[in-house]
């Protein structure tokens, strides 16, 4: 399976914010829990890329990237620690042709016909939309999907429970970005059945969706 064959698969990657390293194996167990086996932790928190290093090693089953990686060092040290991918707010162009002479996939945030454009003319085909409900949400995705065909979306920023429907039912769409599903105060309250629930349910909405 291509990364972006797995990305389909699992309709959703969790966008992550983990504040202590001790959060990161009971998350990463109470999403696969769930049903979702992909996570994206954010370079939002000192702890990023020892929780990346900590859940590649404990938690083998679940396919960990990095999140708001803003230039190649932090593509680097991200790698270094274990991540499977790289995924950026914006498209920096340094870092996209690192990850690529690497085989590490990277996912850029593009949301103009001219980003898209150089992405694809960097050999990508899966692009982040964000922040998705900014910048149109779907009603924008099916636009751009007409002249940009051959291009998947992970639209992430304003994806909930309430619209999941409408992005994943979208073959433009690969999968979204969410963070609903691993709250910080669920985090931070340990909450994992909470998390565990909310992940069992976007999981069923992806599956019945796309049926």
């Amino acid at each position: 399976m291509t990364f972006t064959e797995k990305v389909i698969d699992a309709g959703i990657v969790p966008v992550v914010v983990l504040e202590k390293t001790e959060d990161a194996v009971p998350l990463a167990d109470a999403l696969l829990k769930g049903g979702i086996s992909f996570m994206e932790i954010t370079f939002r928190t000192a702890c990023a890329a020892d929780c990346i290093e900590i859940i590649s090693k404990e938690v083998p089953d679940m396919t960990v990237g990095a999140g708001t990686v803003l230039n190649v060092e932090q593509a680097k040290l991200a790698v270094e620690k274990g991540a499977n991918f790289i995924v950026s707010p914006g498209l920096d162009e340094e870092t996209v042709k690192w990850a690529i002479e690497n085989n590490i996939p990277v996912v850029p945030g593009c949301v103009t016909p001219t980003e898209i454009m150089k992405a694809i003319s960097l050999g990508l085909n899966v692009i982040k939309f964000f922040p998705a409900d900014v910048y149109g949400g779907i009603k924008a995705i099916k636009a751009l999907s007409a002249p940009f065909g051959q291009v998947k979306f992970l639209p992430t920023g304003g994806v909930s429970e309430a619209n999941l429907q409408d992005f994943i039912g979208n073959k433009s769409v690969a999968a979204v970005g969410g963070s609903w599903v691993c709250k910080k105060d669920d985090i931070a309250n340990h909450d994992w059945d909470k998390i565990s629930a909310l992940s069992a349910n976007a999981v069923k909405i992806i599956k019945e969706t796309r049926t």
